[in-house]
């Protein structure tokens, strides 16, 4: 069976310290899922290593589907291409001063650096009119100067940024084609075409942190596909987007920015996708991983999503993406205690080299993981990702030498504080997403996943309010999972600038209608580019649209295009308005501010039926061990996790364990395995 003919999909996410991998048949619903080790700085060695724990060919996939952190890592840890920018004269400090704010609130001055230095920012002569009339047509032979000066100074990739170049790019298509002249590599954006949209710092930010990954991730993906291509593999190869959907491999390396977010938001992909077959419709995805933990919102079915984020201060994307909210707290995140006495967890991490104390790989500072050890919750005999049998006792000095003794305690009452102390900072990042959006926690259930999550579900229950806790069948790999089942999409945003009152000329209403389905077209064509394999293509139009003199816009969906007219434009902005504030405000003139517009190709999905156990499945036997709950060591059963038939009820204290993560169900919670093999666990007390 060639490549083509398979029908086998893997899905694949590498993260900080373990790559996970979930490999279905799209024909049979037979899958395979993997766990091991990623390596920090070498990304490609764990994806390797992950696919070939799933096949014993290359050539039996058809489609691998990849989400990645590595641009996200490149941002945090400034660690992207040196790179230059080219702009309009008098515009080369816009990264600086961004939108007038602060790293910090007090202070006399900021300690932000942009990821441009100052004298890789260099400046043309040329200006185009907010009404997209040119005022000064750009000099080639400027911009060409301008580029080898920056080449001289050791750039590798190169943004060109142009005043109001959203309301007309001529100037800007020239001065690219005056850089790829000289250019030595494809490593050359233009913020216009990536982001037609006003706001002149977000454009400028989301051009140069695109030009800023290209060589990384370009680079990243470009030896993921020769080592695909060595290995016999002859089928295609896509990359997760901030935005839940996929694109194939050489857009993400023309369009790095769009993957920002790739790991996270397959997580939450999978979770929007197994809560709904579930029965589940208000979800908060906890991705606990070995070094991040990230959470998002699904509300009413739908993924929670924004317009812009900022990975880091001052490091703003302004690209369709879910609204993912990140902190340092993971397996790996290391415990200390601080100048002031105050035991503090993370952000910084272990990872997975050199790992937890307990990996016995050279690190001496114990992790949230050493503290799951410690207490008895882990078995250190089997742990996760193919690692060799955890060392306890290493685990046990790390912790008193760092936390217990420091602070008075014994090692246990440590390893508990360790453990409150990480999963209160995990209940905070769920409030941000719940309480302060205006959602009520009550009527949302948490989605743990990730090789750690599973193991504070009753801690986030009981310091959050969640109505109960729902784990995936296998939620070490439920990112993985996610690749599989999400959906191509595209998404184009462009400028408008219009006055609702101008649409009442029927030729103005044409016009609009025209612009819009030039828009239409050109996502369609990105996806009948794709050579993706789709059930259904859908095509979504939304306006940006609010009162003049406002700078905040409400989202207008759009319906049919032929029936587009000045009344019902107008009557759905106000009941959208009316909507999301309360009222209406009348005699103000409406305008449009921009257009977006997304394609959406639904891709065959898995059905999570699959994954439930046998039908015929019985109770296996129950293990023991003690482990440490509440200041006391107490007797726990412990279950083998993926055996457990539907319907299968345990009171804690309990343990199930299987090989991509391990729950704990503490007690005063209760378990149930439900009719798809999830686990649902909720508070005994009811409360």
């Amino acid at each position: 069976m060639t490549a083509q003919e398979s029908n086998r999909v893997v899905g694949i996410d590498v993260g900080g310290t373990f790559t996970d991998v979930f490999m279905v048949d799209d024909r049979s619903g037979e899958f395979t899922v993997a766990k091991v080790p990623s390596t920090r700085g070498d990304e490609e060695l764990g994806f390797l290593a992950g696919v070939r724990a799933a096949v014993d060919s290359f050539d039996e996939i058809g489609a691998v589907i990849h989400g990645t952190t590595v641009g996200t890592n490149a941002l945090l840890e400034r660690k992207g291409a040196t790179t230059g920018i080219i702009t309009t004269a008098g515009f080369a400090d816009v990264l600086e001063m961004r939108r007038r704010d602060r790293p910090n609130t007090w202070g006399l001055w900021g300690d932000f650096i942009p990821i441009v230095e100052r004298d890789m920012r260099l400046e043309v002569a040329e200006r185009t009119g907010a009404d997209g009339t040119i005022v000064q047509e750009v000099d080639q032979a400027a911009v060409t100067a301008q580029a080898q000066v920056l080449l001289a100074a050791g750039a590798e990739a190169c943004c060109i940024a142009f005043i109001n170049s959203y309301a007309n790019d001529e100037n800007e298509r020239l001065a690219l084609d005056a850089v790829r002249l000289v250019w030595p590599n494809d490593h050359v954006t233009s913020a216009a075409l990536l982001l037609p949209e006003v706001r002149e710092f977000e454009r400028t930010s989301t051009g140069a942190i695109n030009a800023y990954l290209q060589p990384v991730v370009g680079g990243y993906i470009e030896r993921l596909e020769v080592a695909l291509a060595d290995g016999g593999f002859g089928g295609r190869f896509f990359i997760v987007q901030s935005n839940g959907g996929v694109m194939t491999s050489t857009a993400a390396r023309a369009l790095p920015v769009r993957t920002a977010l790739s790991g996270p938001a397959a997580g939450v992909i999978a979770g929007a996708h197994l809560a709904a077959a579930a029965g589940f419709s208000n979800v908060i995805t906890c991705d606990m991983g070995g070094t991040s933990f990230d959470v998002a919102v699904i509300a009413n079915g739908e993924v929670v999503s924004g317009a812009q984020t900022s990975v880091d201060y001052g490091l703003v994307i302004r690209t369709p993406m879910i609204e993912i909210s990140t902190i340092g707290a993971g397996g790996g995140s290391l415990a200390w205690v601080d100048a002031g006495g105050i035991l503090r967890i993370g952000p910084e991490s272990a990872g997975s080299v050199p790992g937890p104390a307990c990996y016995g790989r050279g690190n001496g500072r114990p992790t949230v993981t050493d503290a799951h050890l410690v207490l008895g919750r882990l078995n250190g005999e089997r742990p996760i990702g193919g690692l060799d049998q955890l060392d306890t006792r290493a685990a046990r000095d790390a912790v008193r030498r760092e936390v217990a003794e420091p602070l008075g305690l014994s090692i246990e009452e440590a390893a508990e504080a360790i453990l409150r102390i990480a999963t209160s900072r995990m209940a905070g990042a769920l409030r941000l997403v719940s309480i302060e959006r205006g959602h009520d926690p009550g009527e949302f259930i948490a989605m743990p996943f990730g090789g750690a999550g599973a193991l504070h579900s009753c801690g986030l229950l009981a310091d959050v309010g969640l109505s109960a806790a729902l784990v995936p069948r296998y939620p070490g790999v439920t990112s993985a999972l996610g690749c599989t089942v999400a959906d191509a999409r595209h998404d184009v945003v462009q400028t408008l600038n219009l006055a609702v009152a101008d649409l009442a000329d029927q030729a103005a209403v044409a016009a609009l209608t025209e612009r819009l389905g030039r828009n239409e077209a050109a996502v369609r064509s990105f996806l009948d580019d794709s050579g993706m394999v789709l059930d259904d293509v859908s095509v979504s139009v939304v306006l940006d649209m609010s009162y003049v003199g406002q700078t905040h816009t409400v989202s207008v969906p759009v319906g049919n295009l032929d029936t587009l007219s000045q009344a019902n434009l107008l009557g759905a902005f106000e009941k959208k308005y009316e909507d999301t504030y309360g009222r209406v405000l009348e005699s103000i003139a409406v305008r449009v501010l921009s257009a977006r517009t997304t394609v959406v190709g639904t891709r065959p999905k898995i059905d999570p039926a699959a994954l439930a156990p046998h039908p015929d499945a019985t109770v296996p036997p129950a293990g023991e061990r003690n482990v440490f709950f509440d200041g006391e060591w107490r007797p726990t059963a412990i279950w083998p996790r993926l055996e457990l038939p539907s319907g299968w009820l345990c009171e804690g204290p309990a343990i199930l364990e299987q090989p991509d993560a391990t729950i704990v169900i503490e007690p005063g919670f209760i378990a149930e395995v439900d009719a798809l093999g999830n686990v649902v666990i909720t508070n005994a007390s009811g409360s």
